[in-house]
């Protein structure tokens, strides 16, 4: 599979996964329980899908639990002999998603400062819920939590898709030491998902569903690449998918006013054609919420959802030129 469309399938996955929880939000009463696999031999596979995605990547120059009110979070620290001592950055994973889908990103962002990954507790990985997760404020505490149990007094915070939300609902209720936010197409923040696309990701995430359908749905929403599962990653998400039960609740629309509320620059990097948002609805939104003079708005008109893995290098050189006039 070539390389783009083998990440508009990832970024397909990603969004489909997002898509059914949020209409089974809408559908289903809560029913108490946390977030967790569902089977031990469903941890094990996973497990096993994990240990072999990780492969893909740098090594991490440690490895680190952190405890928080809501569980243990699951941690590395990215750093070669050659990177600048700047400010680190702390990546977010979308929704399902884990640290190994950042196998495309971690060398360049490498180059020029140490990078952090996360797991995010309530999502499929190696972080633990162990006290339930119930509201948008539990996540970022739990989140802030770990900011606060890290060496460096300033952090930047990068999100994607769900991660993007997730950063910037902690920065909105605990700004701390979060130096800047970059948020890659989140999801909730600049406008929401349109609801066509939830109805039509339906058959491509629930297990039920004969494989061939779940691919072909796949196919049609990442604009006809042919589904790989044999990739690392997305065998890892796809695990996750049978194996994993997130009882997160729904993420809270951020509105325009919250936006003007941040209190640090927002570089907002958005897909021309994402099927998350109306890009050029929410780059308006963007422009015209964000306060800080430093704050920026990007549209890649070519990216997908993927927009990490179609687009590395751009995306890339577009934060690092954002986060130079910061540093």
């Amino acid at each position: 599979m070539k390389r783009k469309k083998r990440w508009i399938v990832l970024g397909s996955i990603l969004f489909a996964i997002l898509a059914i929880l949020t209409l089974v939000g809408f559908l289903f009463r809560d029913d108490g329980l946390m977030s967790g696999f569902v089977t031990a031999e469903g941890r094990k596979e996973y497990m096993t899908a994990y240990r072999e995605a990780m492969g893909y990547l740098p090594k991490p120059a440690e490895s680190l639990r952190f405890r928080t009110d809501f569980g243990e979070a699951q941690v590395y620290k990215f750093q070669n002999g050659d990177t600048p001592d700047k400010t680190p950055l702390l990546l977010l994973p979308g929704k399902g998603s884990a640290t190994p889908m950042w196998e495309a990103n971690l060398n360049d962002f490498l180059e020029h400062r140490p990078v952090y990954t996360l797991d995010l507790i309530g999502e499929p990985g190696l972080s633990t819920e162990t006290s339930r997760i119930r509201t948008a404020a539990d996540q970022a505490v739990w989140l802030q939590q770990v900011l606060d149990q890290l060496p460096e007094s300033e952090l930047h915070l990068l999100g994607l898709s769900f991660g993007g939300w997730s950063a910037a609902n902690a920065a909105l209720k605990h700004p701390g030491n979060i130096q800047s936010l970059i948020l890659v197409d989140p999801v909730y923040v600049f406008g929401p998902i349109p609801f066509k696309m939830i109805l039509a990701s339906i058959p491509a995430t629930v297990p039920i569903v004969p494989k061939p359908i779940r691919e072909k749905m796949l196919s049609y929403i990442s604009g006809g690449a042919e589904v790989d599962d044999s990739d690392p990653t997305a065998k890892l998400i796809e695990t996750g998918m049978r194996t994993f039960k997130s009882k997160l609740p729904m993420p809270e629309t951020i509105k325009p006013e919250q936006l003007a509320e941040l209190k640090m620059p927002v570089l907002g990097i958005l897909a021309g054609k994402s099927t998350m948002h109306d890009s050029k609805k929410s780059y308006e939104t963007g422009v015209n919420s964000l306060k800080d003079p430093l704050s920026k708005m990007v549209i890649f008109e070519e990216a997908s959802h993927a927009i990490n893995g179609e687009y590395p290098d751009a995306l890339s050189e577009t934060i690092e030129a954002f986060l130079d006039k910061l540093e």
